[in-house]
């Protein structure tokens, strides 16, 4: 198995162009092997260059609610009465710690997403 790092974007290209022949390899084979390397060494090098900054916090709330078929009344236990649920999704009112944790935990949205600051500024 002769596999080399990833230091530039030809060797990016070349090394997908590689997981992509090997995607049909079976696991525990030198393909499989080779595969399982190759794949590591480009989410590496994926992380390095091209980082995925997280959502912002109302957009993952809205993400969330779209993608579960949720409604303002469905986050009243996560984050309160449906007038701060709409404070929360206008940017009127920024997420306390008790409402990160909830949506955290009930809705699986990552915490990281949910501490950052709202990309508009919420009225003080």
């Amino acid at each position: 198995m002769n596999i080399t790092p990833i230091k530039t974007k030809a060797d990016y290209r070349a090394a997908l162009k590689d997981i992509e022949s090997l995607m049909m390899a079976k696991a525990n084979t030198p393909e499989g092997e080779r595969l399982d390397v190759l794949v590591t060494l480009v989410e590496a090098y994926e992380r390095k260059h091209y980082p995925l900054d997280l959502p912002d916090p109302v957009e993952a709330i809205k993400f969330a609610m779209e993608q579960r078929g949720l409604g303002v009344k469905d986050l009243v236990p996560l984050i309160g009465p449906a007038n701060r649920v709409y404070e929360v999704l206008n940017r009127k009112r920024a997420l306390s710690l008790r409402m990160i944790w909830r949506l955290h935990k009930q809705l699986g949205i990552p915490a990281e997403s949910l501490i950052r600051p709202s990309e508009e500024k919420v009225a003080a």
